[in-house]
């Protein structure tokens, strides 16, 4: 079943707003009871989802504009630049936090976890699983890396949770489990900012054609275009929906340069029809 783009990521994207903004609020809550820094640290990680959220549907929008004249390949790149933004947000929660929970250690701070307190976390870990399983299914319908990104936002979310639950368990033996434990989020947080914002940037700076891909376009060519000899210097320039490729192939010298052209142009024909993509042709002689 196939979906538009656009609808599934809209989708997504407020779903995990008004989730998380009601976890946030509960997570806040209980944390501000307790005096706990690692669940006060995880709720403003689950506010950061709502903010990455909207950073997600606010570059489907941009996403979905029509190509211009000053971006006559669309505007697709804007989920790229959306999924940055969401690793640059979860990158200064991640450190903001780490520092708080050193010092929290520096200054032997205890803390009391309520039943209340585990219970909310403990609901918070299947709701933000569920989330994270939604955004990864959805990201894969529409092959998003900001949706996906978001997934791995709510996952991360489920971990420190279920940390913090363990931890509240056996908090009243340890001083220092509070503190410990806001690290560990933290350095959850700063893996996913780390992994998002890593791979966003590889698909700004654009990356190699992959090799099953570029077995396909050789294997198209060469079974539909005998006199062609050889393709090689295959790359793809990827825009969100709309995708770029360009290429070289091999022709007999002798072939005059009318026949060189048609061939071209039949070779860019089947490619846009079986690939999906805009296809430009260089000619060389065999």
């Amino acid at each position: 079943m196939k979906f538009k783009k656009e609808n599934l990521g809209y989708i997504e994207g407020w779903v995990s707003i008004v989730v998380n903004t009601l976890l946030f609020g509960m997570k806040y809550w209980v944390g501000i009871l307790c005096g706990s820094v690692a669940m006060i640290a995880d709720a403003w990680h689950t506010l950061s989802d709502t903010l990455t959220s909207i950073v997600v549907i606010v570059g489907f929008v941009i996403a979905a504009r029509p190509a211009d004249k000053e971006h006559p390949f669309g505007h697709g790149r804007a989920e790229f630049i959306a999924a940055l933004a969401i690793g640059i947000l979860l990158g200064v929660v991640g450190f903001n936090f780490m520092a708080e929970s050193v010092g929290r250690l520096i200054h032997h701070h205890s803390v009391k976890f309520s039943l209340f307190a585990i219970i909310v976390f403990f609901v918070s870990i299947f709701v933000k699983e569920a989330l994270s399983q939604f955004a990864f299914w959805a990201g894969k319908q529409i092959n998003s890396k900001s949706v996906t990104a978001d997934g791995w936002h709510h996952r991360s979310d489920a971990i420190a949770s279920a940390l913090i639950v363990v931890g509240a368990l056996f908090g009243k033996f340890f001083w220092w489990i509070d503190g410990v434990l806001g690290i560990g989020v933290s350095l959850l947080i700063l893996w996913a900012a780390f992994d998002i914002i890593r791979s966003s940037s590889s698909a700004l700076l654009g990356e190699a054609a992959d090799r099953e891909s570029e077995k396909k376009i050789r294997n198209l060519i060469l079974k539909n275009f005998r006199i062609v000899k050889s393709t090689h210097h295959i790359h793809i320039h990827r825009y969100g929906t709309h995708n770029e490729l360009t290429l070289h192939i091999k022709l007999p010298s002798s072939m005059s340069v009318a026949r060189a052209h048609d061939i071209c142009t039949e070779v860019e024909v089947l490619l846009k029809r079986e690939m999906k993509m805009e296809t430009t042709v260089h000619v060389e002689p065999a």
